[in-house]
């Protein structure tokens, strides 16, 4: 469930936008804005969400992304998903963790 929000708000969000430094920190804000709302609307009880965006340019490179978390194996959980286009790429993370 918690993908596919991810991917919905990187394909309403995205789709169609050019790649522009300047635009870079209000998008990625705006995207983790929007992910972390439509998230809490699912209606996970006791849990804090950390969303991670990352925006970037296509020019042919490779990039890799790695996160670690110290958590509960038995509660938190994470989702993400990957947006590309001819201009940019986005990889957003969401991140669960329940609070005892």
């Amino acid at each position: 469930m918690v993908k596919d929000v991810i991917h919905g708000v990187l394909i309403e969000e995205l789709e169609g936008k050019v790649f522009s430094d300047k635009e870079v920190p209000s998008l990625c804000k705006s995207v983790a804005e929007s992910i972390t709302s439509k998230v809490k609307e699912l209606g996970y009880e006791r849990y804090k969400f950390c969303v991670n965006v990352l925006i970037g340019e296509q020019r042919g490179a490779g990039v890799q992304v790695g996160s670690r978390c110290l958590w509960d194996i038995d509660t938190d959980n994470y989702a993400s998903d990957i947006f590309l286009n001819d201009s940019l790429f986005c990889v957003a993370a969401v991140f669960g963790i329940y609070s005892y």
